[in-house]
């Protein structure tokens, strides 16, 4: 099993839940939200070091990080806040899916 996949993971998973609170706080203010949405990017980026020197490689961890979180928040967006999705947004993500596909062929 690769490593890094799995620090990437947990980057994913608290970048997202800093996106919520970011979201949240966008929407409603509110320090607390502010602050959680700040301590959640710390901790997402905590992670992306142990990524990093588990051989992730900046290029090919940047890329999985960048395409998988846009893509669920893309999903979050949709599902909790009710935001629409463009005709060229689809065919950024497909582009976004290709890409992966291209990462990990080997």
């Amino acid at each position: 099993m690769i490593q890094w996949l799995i620090p990437l993971a947990i980057l994913i998973f608290f970048e997202l839940v800093a996106d919520i609170f970011a979201k949240n706080w966008s929407l409603k203010g509110g320090f607390w939200l502010a602050a959680s949405a700040l301590v959640a990017y710390l901790l997402a980026n905590t992670f992306w070091l142990f990524a990093l020197k588990n051989g992730s490689g900046l290029g090919r961890g940047a890329i999985i990080f960048s395409v998988v979180s846009a893509l669920i928040a893309i999903l979050l967006g949709l599902f909790l806040y009710d935001e629409k999705v463009t005709t060229p947004q689809v065919i950024g993500i497909i582009l976004g899916l290709l890409s992966l596909v291209f990462i990990f062929w080997e």
